[in-house]
């Protein structure tokens, strides 16, 4: 027999649990502030960005570590961190890091992607915006 009102229904089933980020595509995913300003503004892109990216999607995929499962190396538009600059950000930990050189991009891509450990020197400070 059906019910005739919603009251008399069996209870709903609990709304499914969240997924744990282990079921995440990626174990790590790297996102660099590759934005552009034409107003004279700070912006990542006058900091050699897109070497920095292009560096480090050779690095990732050099040491075996791209791909599903692993890391994903991503551009990205304004990250809204110019005073910083230039950017990139790692997650799932949410760790925000300000990289000058090719010997940084290295560092990053050893300890942190392969290896999961923060490189503490290149944090960006975390009162700094835009």
């Amino acid at each position: 027999m059906t019910p005739s009102h919603p009251q008399d229904a069996a209870p709903a089933s609990p709304a499914p649990a969240a997924h744990p980020a282990k079921s995440s595509y990626y174990e790590r995913h790297i996102f660099f502030c590759l934005n552009q300003r034409s107003n004279g503004e700070a912006c990542c892109a006058d900091h050699h960005a897109q070497e920095a990216f292009e560096r480090c999607k050779s690095q990732v995929k050099a040491a075996g570590l791209a791909g599903p499962g692993q890391v994903r190396v991503n551009k990205a538009g304004c990250l809204d961190r110019c005073a910083g600059g230039p950017v990139a950000v790692v997650y799932p930990e949410a760790v925000w890091y300000t990289y000058i050189d090719a010997h940084d991009i290295d560092e990053i891509v050893e300890s942190h992607l392969k290896n999961g450990q923060v490189v503490e020197r290149l944090l960006t400070p975390a009162h700094l915006g835009r």
